[in-house]
């Protein structure tokens, strides 16, 4: 499990570096072009979730980033160890929840930066990518959990 949770803080870590420098580095809503017309950094302080829902809902946030941080230790620690998949998955979103409320407990918002071009997408941070690649393999983790145990029942 230990790796997991190394895993989980080094997302955390790289999360919160791309926050620093952002803000060190780029003005609020300056944008700055990385591959034209593909992808750029934009600095917004989002004091909601995606497309700003929710906004100004701090305490909703707090208190279900609670719930999923207790939850997901709770879940790596009884079942990670039965699938890698599950603990990867696991490892993700715990660091993109715990990303993400460092920033609403210390600034009052969360940093976001990375702006699609190519598409009309929210700004988002490398804690939203851990969220979402997290939920992506816990998707298919059950998928293929499920599979499994229909292949067993039919054997």
């Amino acid at each position: 499990m230990f790796l997991y949770y190394a895993l989980a803080l080094l997302i955390i870590g790289i999360d919160q570096l791309t926050k620093y420098l952002t803000v060190a580095n780029i003005n609020l809503h300056e944008v700055v072009e990385v591959f034209p017309n593909i992808l750029s950094w934009m600095y917004l302080q989002n004091t909601g979730a995606a497309w700003s829902i929710l906004e100004g809902q701090m305490w909703f946030f707090y208190s279900v980033t609670f719930v999923v941080v207790v939850v997901v230790i709770y879940y790596l620690q009884k079942y990670g160890h039965q699938s890698g998949l599950l603990s990867l998955s696991l490892s993700f979103i715990l660091a993109g929840s715990i990303g993400n409320v460092i920033d609403r407990i210390r600034l009052g918002y969360v940093v976001d930066m990375i702006r699609l071009e190519f598409i009309d997408f929210p700004i988002f941070n490398v804690a939203d990518m851990a969220l979402s690649i997290g939920v992506a393999l816990m998707i298919l983790y059950v998928f293929l959990d499920e599979q499994e145990k229909k292949r067993d029942l039919n054997h």
